[in-house]
């Protein structure tokens, strides 16, 4: 069975590249930490806002869909779900919860690992949740001609138990070490829980999951306020290719962590870079709404959303950002592109 051990392990992964982005990590974390406590109340909005992204993207992926009411309604908890795919959304939503709520009380155990998983599944009727696979499952990909192959097999079900018990033991006296960085091992240990592939099905939105538990425990708690499952979804086909680098000769004990490590990190450093142009729209006092809303136009690139300029500034309400961008298209200071759901505005250069 793989041998998990990370305590050596890790040394190879400090690449210029890797260290870059801890070291940006580790200075927004600080920088943030203030603002966080002083202004939480300001920020409700971000959470808000944050978790029906997650919601949403981290089913995307998955192929998991409903429309954008019936989205904000189930986390909102408004509605009961009516499809198996809102069943398997309002169950993403609970578990997101709870991590959000009592992360500091969760610890990355099999058990718990199974509890999640048991309320993922909470509400649909084919009794899957909370138990490892019962039967062994492959990892396929289909070439440009439809011709599906293997590409990873994983860990045999009869084996899954103990390798899950093996991968959060050896997790967690890593962490108790105070050598590694959280940030190293939170990938590493996420990897090693994709190819164990440990349930029939929910695995990908577990693995995301968990990934916001251990870097919450951890005191990166950036995915409260931006959505990381978005940033993944919009950028899944580099997710799914690190994945795949990183889990090359995984059996043997000779896989290379760095693309999915890079990656993650990459992802997170990302997040924590849009929470800071949003903190900055948030305290920004001597600029009136209107002008704020301007500036976000002004230097977005390309194109931008109704719904995008809301999420940027959660304290704006949806009238104010209507009659703005009514008065900035008669001033000719931007372009209003497309009609109806899909309109899209971007700033004037040519004026």
């Amino acid at each position: 069975m793989r041998q998990f051990d990370y305590r050596e392990k890790w040394k190879s992964l400090l690449t210029p590249e890797i260290v870059s982005y801890l070291t940006q990590i580790h200075e927004f974390k600080g920088e943030h930490t203030l603002f966080i406590e002083a202004k939480a109340d300001t920020l409700i909005r971000l959470v808000e806002i944050a978790k029906i992204q997650s919601t949403e993207s981290s089913n995307k992926i998955e192929g998991i869909y409903t429309s954008d009411i019936r989205l904000r309604e189930l986390v909102k908890d408004k509605t009961r779900p009516r499809t198996r795919n809102e069943q398997e959304i309002a169950g993403y939503r609970d578990v997101l919860n709870t991590i959000h709520e009592s992360h500091d009380h969760i610890p990355p155990k099999s058990a718990i690992i199974l509890q999640l998983h048991r309320d993922l599944y909470k509400f649909e009727s084919y009794n899957i949740g909370g138990k490892y696979k019962t039967a062994d499952n492959i990892i396929e990909e289909e070439d440009s001609r439809g011709i599906k192959k293997i590409r990873f097999k994983p860990v045999p079900a009869w084996e899954t138990p103990e390798a899950m018990e093996e991968l959060c033991r050896a997790f967690e006296e890593a962490m108790a070490t105070g050598e590694i960085d959280p940030l190293l091992l939170i990938p590493m240990f996420i990897l090693d829980f994709l190819c164990i592939h440990p349930f029939n099905d929910g695995n990908g939105r577990m693995s995301r999951l968990l990934t916001l538990l251990l870097l919450y425990r951890s005191g990166y708690i950036v995915g409260k306020y931006i959505s990381i499952e978005r940033m993944i979804e919009n950028s899944k086909e580099l997710y799914y290719e690190c994945l795949r680098e990183s889990s090359e000769n995984w059996y043997e004990n000779k896989n290379d962590y760095i693309p999915f490590v890079k990656y993650m990190l990459g992802v997170i450093a990302g997040a924590y870079r849009e929470f800071s142009s949003r903190i900055k729209l948030l305290i920004t006092q001597n600029i009136s709404k209107p002008e704020r809303i301007e500036e976000i136009i002004k230097n977005t690139p390309g194109t931008i959303t109704k719904k995008e300029i809301a999420e940027k500034c959660p304290d704006i309400s949806v009238v104010t950002i209507q009659r703005t961008l009514a008065e900035l298209l008669t001033a000719e200071k931007i372009l209003k592109i497309g009609g109806g759901r899909y309109t899209k505005y971007t700033w004037n250069n040519e004026r």
